[in-house]
């Protein structure tokens, strides 16, 4: 079965297409293309023809979709997620929506109870808490402050747990500080597709209509339009 996996939460995202065999957990991964980003509703379309078009495939040979769910850009969510959307609603098959700071945790090396960390933007960190044993099973999502994360990651419940993230700036304060850390390649559609399959076979997907972006922060539209106190 043929699995086309998406990834638009970022400055760069990418498409990946796969192939999965019923009860077996590898995923072999055909190609991922990477997309420049701030285009990515005029690239999209055309990219996953391409792609298909390239090794042979039409879009009726898709069984299965992969989308990461956020956190992360506003728009290019939108984006990714209603390309998802229509391309499932029309073929009939079922979507799988994929946390990005699950992409993180399960990127790196470490096992056990692990904290998974995004750049936010404005000071902010996307903070994930998993437990991987070996799949990932959540302890909640959450924007920190980075002065609020690093105080979180220093705590001695924390103690023992690793930090997993691509943030370089990050990693280098975290490792300063003494907490262990597992510096990555920011995740692309790839390792989307590879948890997105994990996630089907235990059942875990949403209808087009019930697919929804996990932003964890608001808009700054929503932010606005609150009524001053």
């Amino acid at each position: 079965m043929l699995m086309l996996a998406i990834d638009t939460s970022g400055k760069n995202g990418s498409i990946a297409l796969a192939r999965v065999t019923l009860g077996q957990s590898d995923v072999e991964t055909v190609e991922v293309v990477p997309l420049a980003g701030g285009a990515f509703s005029a690239q999209l379309v055309p990219q996953i023809a391409e792609l298909l078009e390239k090794h042979g495939y039409s879009k009726s040979d898709l069984g299965a979709f992969a989308v990461a769910s956020g956190p992360g850009s506003f728009t290019g969510l939108r984006v990714g997620l209603a390309a998802i959307k229509a391309l499932a609603e029309a073929l009939q098959k079922p979507i799988v929506a994929v946390s990005l700071l699950e992409a993180v945790a399960c990127s790196g090396t470490a096992r056990g109870r692990v904290l998974a960390a995004l750049d936010a933007g404005r000071g902010d960190a996307y903070v994930g808490e998993y437990e991987l044993s070996p799949q990932a099973y959540t302890h909640g999502e959450r924007l920190l402050s980075r002065e609020e994360f690093l105080v979180v990651a220093s705590i001695p419940e924390a103690k023992g747990r690793t930090v997993v993230t691509p943030d370089a700036l990050l990693a280098e304060v975290l490792r300063a500080m003494g907490i262990r850390v597992d510096q990555i390649e920011y995740p692309n559609s790839g390792v989307i597709a590879r948890l997105g399959w994990q996630h089907l076979q235990r059942g875990e997907t949403v209808r087009p209509e019930e697919l929804e972006a996990n932003y964890i922060r608001h808009s700054d539209a929503e932010i606005f339009s609150k009524p001053m106190p």
